[in-house]
């Protein structure tokens, strides 16, 4: 058994989903940032590790500008109570710009371990954008979509899809 209850981990949840929502509500993604700890590790399989809070709210802000209202719901939840984390199976997904209820995806999992008090010691985000993210983001601005600005961060790490 790990250090906190199951109700605890579903709770921090709710609130790390609230928070992402107000975030893509707002586009002000500076608050994603005090979901964790100061010393946070944060794993982002195409940009890079970051090990502490201020590098995750700058590059969470920077990377999201092109997109600012990306939404990113769960399709389902697993709770390793054991280890105080949780894994979530999430779409990062751009609605239609003129068709409601019709979206654009692209299938992500993100790890996250509980620290306490509300907040995060680590995630990881576990997902293929270089596979992923330029076909649905090419088809998003095909129905009409307009990126904010010119993407502002680089992937650090860039798996190409063979053909």
């Amino acid at each position: 058994m790990g250090k906190f209850s199951r109700a605890e981990l579903e709770d921090a949840l709710r609130e790390y989903s609230r928070v992402v929502d107000r975030c893509s509500e707002t586009g002000d993604w500076g608050p994603f940032a005090d979901l964790f700890v100061e010393d946070v590790e944060y794993i982002e399989h195409a940009y890079g590790t970051f090990h502490d809070r201020e590098s995750v709210r700058t590059w969470i802000i920077e990377v999201m500008k092109p997109f600012p209202h990306m939404r990113f719901p769960h399709e389902w939840v697993a709770y390793d109570e054991d280890n105080d984390a949780i894994v979530v199976g999430i779409k990062n997904l751009l609605d239609h710009p003129t068709e409601p209820g019709v979206d654009f995806w692209f299938p992500n999992t993100t790890r996250l371990v509980y620290a306490g008090n509300g907040l995060f010691a680590s995630e990881e985000d576990i997902y293929n954008p270089a596979r992923d993210a330029a076909r649905v983001i090419g088809e998003w601005v095909a129905a009409g979509g307009v990126m904010r600005c010119a993407p502002q961060v680089e992937m650090k790490y860039i798996v190409k899809p063979s053909v």
